[in-house]
């Protein structure tokens, strides 16, 4: 049984349907990256997996679990965090802040999970009482990330998270994306740069015009002629 699946999920805004009947499976313990153009559907998949764009058809299971009804908060509590396009920090709270509302349906003490994301990203560290709209983008990706990590999460879907970053911050988030998932943790990766998100995955979706029209490993994806010009510029 899958940990995530996604079956024959449709969502709309207003009268405009973005999704058109979406399947996907994430096992545990897997990085899975869904590749498009913008506009393609992606950030939509993600946010009907979090409630944020509820499904108006199909199913989303979670651990086997019928999800697809429930609200953010409910989806939160069961394991799954959604980093954002855009990082969606608050500006004006504190890196701590920011970190420890990342952890509002806890009921325990999250000083351990805040020191692990401080050794993931140490310059978090340094900045703890700085406004979090300081920070530069990467920095502020960085804080995203770990918000996501205080709900000690079984599942995190990622959105988009080299956007509009410098390219020296993109591999040092890569590579923490990399001991994320080497923890343990499985994820769901949005990505428009396809050879950052194939290369950091082992399977992957292409979705166009809100519907699946490739998958395999990354690999495959890779060398595909297809994917290879549309995404990868060859």
């Amino acid at each position: 049984m899958a940990l995530l699946e996604v079956s024959d999920v449709r969502a709309s805004y207003g009268m405009i349907e973005a999704l058109h009947g979406v399947s996907i499976r994430v096992e545990a313990g897997e990085v899975v990256t869904l590749i498009g153009s913008n506009g393609a559907g992606k950030s939509t998949v993600l946010r009907s997996i979090s409630g944020l764009t509820p499904a108006r058809e199909g199913s989303i299971l979670f651990d086997g679990e019928d999800i697809t009804r429930l609200a953010p908060p409910e989806i939160v509590a069961r394991g799954i965090s959604h980093v954002p396009e855009g990082r969606r920090c608050f500006p004006r709270m504190s890196v701590k802040e920011n970190l420890e509302l990342g952890a509002y349906l806890r009921s325990d003490d999250p000083a351990r999970e805040m020191e692990h994301v401080f050794e993931l990203f140490p310059r978090l560290a340094e900045r703890e009482s700085q406004p979090a709209g300081t920070m530069s983008g990467g920095e502020q990706q960085m804080l995203a990330i770990g918000r996501a990590l205080m709900a000690r999460p079984r599942l995190i879907l990622m959105d988009e998270p080299s956007m509009g970053i410098a390219p020296i911050l993109v591999e040092r988030i890569y590579e923490t994306i990399g001991e994320i998932s080497a923890e343990g943790t499985t994820i769901l990766l949005v990505e428009q740069n396809a050879t950052q998100g194939l290369a950091a995955s082992g399977r992957g979706y292409v979705i166009e015009t809100g519907r699946i029209v490739l998958e395999g490993s990354s690999d495959s994806l890779a060398e595909d002629p297809k994917v290879r010009e549309a995404y990868l510029g060859a």
